[in-house]
């Protein structure tokens, strides 16, 4: 009967790390095609209120936001302020960013644009009453309000 030697100590081979730099450069260029960066940052602070019925957009590249709320820089006061795109806006630019946007959507996509407001829950309603009667007057009638969902315990 043969015995076996414990005394030789197995060593693991060492991990081939040569194809490690493609899979990088691979996980690298994945995440830059599919990553979209955001559009806007925001200028003002906005705390959506909470719905309980709550719906998702189909389609998130033919819709327009309109923030409203407390500036974040603080020199700029408490009031509330409306920002479209990157800066600040009042209600009366409001036609010409509609237009702007429509301009930038295809023909077929125009009349599925939807304005989704952003307001901050402790915003007044007379801002948001006049930034909708202007949205009407340009017939941008499908509106969105953004909101929080209610998490149910």
């Amino acid at each position: 009967m043969s015995k076996f030697k414990t005394t030789k100590t197995k060593s693991s081979p060492g991990i081939n790390t040569s194809s490690l730099p493609d899979i990088i450069f691979m996980l690298l260029f994945f995440f830059m095609v599919t990553t979209s960066m955001r559009q806007n940052s925001p200028l003002v602070k906005y705390t959506l209120p909470t719905a309980t019925q709550v719906q998702k957009l189909e389609k998130k590249s033919l819709v327009s936001y309109i923030y409203v709320g407390q500036p974040v820089d603080k020199a700029l006061g408490t009031k509330s302020r409306i920002q479209l795109n990157d800066s600040y806006a009042t209600v009366k630019d409001i036609p010409e960013f509609i237009s702007r946007e429509r301009q930038a959507r295809n023909e077929a996509d125009r009349k599925l644009l939807t304005t989704s407001l952003k307001v901050d829950e402790h915003t007044k309603m007379g801002i948001v009453t006049d930034i909708k009667q202007e949205l009407r007057k340009v017939n941008a009638l499908k509106i969105n309000y953004s909101t929080r969902k209610v998490l149910k315990n």
